[in-house]
């Protein structure tokens, strides 16, 4: 399944989306954005770069969690 874009007023004149998992889970939440076309940009950029994105282990070499 896929996620879901929530849109979110942050304050008087700013927007933010939480990125929700189907079972609910919050997987990413957006700094503030200034309008809507900034946040949709921001929600686009996601969606074309998730699927692509490297991941990068940045934990020191043989360290134990």
């Amino acid at each position: 399944m896929s996620g879901i874009f929530e849109i979110l007023t942050a304050g008087e004149r700013s927007f933010r989306f939480r990125l929700t998992a189907d079972d609910g889970t919050v997987v990413a939440v957006s700094p503030k954005f200034p309008d809507i076309q900034a946040l949709v940009a921001g929600i686009s950029a996601v969606r074309e770069n998730a699927a692509t994105g490297f991941v990068v282990d940045h934990r020191a070499l043989g360290a134990t969690q």
